[in-house]
């Protein structure tokens, strides 16, 4: 797959990660009853928040306006929570859930497209002449 058609690909999976990510942080009232182990919604939390780093990054996102962002959404997704939506409550631990998966997600980013950049370049490069 060429880098152009992996960045769109890349692009349309960041799409569907924010649509994921605002759907688990703004649904009114999730689903109770299900049995969950103990800080499962941790794990959710760094989830919906890595998934949209990573591949905002692989989709050629600037880490660190995308980073900004995130770190943003994070924050103001709990105050929203909070204040605005029935039976949610915001949680200072779920946002530095929300960070923590920003974090991973931008380095699990730049260093896949660091490792693909170098891969690539290295095929890319014209034969070097044995020195005479």
């Amino acid at each position: 797959m060429s880098s152009r058609a992996w960045r769109r690909t890349a692009a349309v999976l960041f799409a569907l990660a924010l649509v994921a990510q605002l759907v688990v942080l703004y649904v009114p009232d999730p689903p109770s009853g299900t049995p969950a182990p103990p800080g499962s919604d941790k794990l959710v939390h760094f989830a919906v928040f890595a998934a949209p780093a990573l591949l905002g990054v692989l989709a050629g996102l600037r880490p660190l306006w995308l980073g900004a962002a995130l770190a943003a959404h994070a924050v103001l997704s709990e105050v929203v929570q909070h204040l605005l939506l029935p039976g949610r409550s915001g949680d200072a631990w779920d946002a530095l859930a929300d960070l923590a998966g920003v974090a991973v997600g931008l380095a699990a980013g730049w260093l896949a497209r660091r490792s693909a950049s170098g891969t690539l370049g290295a095929r890319d490069r014209a034969p070097r002449h044995p020195a005479r």
